[in-house]
């Protein structure tokens, strides 16, 4: 897997070890538990259908406060969160996530640039919105495959 990471189809490079959303066909996918997170609630619902579909158990969130008890109260193998969350931010969900064993995030915005420049932590994706449903699927399964995640 290349370092640096894809928005919007253009890699940013820079951060050694985050992947570059390149789709990488694999028979060794395993369904993941995946918390969608995003205040406005059919798009965290239309998150976890697109990931169902693809064999995926997800959990809609539809605030920081709701996303934070998720992950304290479940494991999750990936979190796929909106940067905007009302008056609170997607990093709030990405330190969470870090807190709690190191889960992946993927953070889908309209506003990526803006959430690709804050501060530490990272996510480990960044896709724009509207997010392409196969991109997203192929994300989420690289992040969750087995073996090595670095080549």
């Amino acid at each position: 897997m290349a370092s640096g990471r894809e928005v919007a189809g253009a890699p940013f490079h820079g951060n050694p070890g985050i992947g570059t959303g390149a789709r990488h066909e694999t028979p060794d996918i395993v369904m993941a538990r995946i918390l969608c997170v995003d205040d406005e609630a059919h798009s965290a619902k239309l998150k976890c259908i697109i990931l169902e579909t693809a064999g995926h158990q997800a959990t809609p969130a539809n605030s920081v406060p709701e996303a934070l008890a998720l992950m304290k109260s479940n494991r999750y193998d990936v979190v796929v969160t909106d940067w905007r969350l009302g008056q609170a931010s997607g990093r709030d969900i990405v330190v969470a996530a870090r807190e709690h064993s190191d889960i992946p995030v993927v953070v889908i915005s309209g506003y990526v640039n803006e959430a690709f420049q804050a501060a530490d932590p990272l996510a480990d994706y960044y896709l724009e919105k509207p997010v392409n449903p196969e991109e997203l699927i192929s994300v989420v399964n690289d992040l969750v495959k087995p073996g090595p995640s670095q080549d």
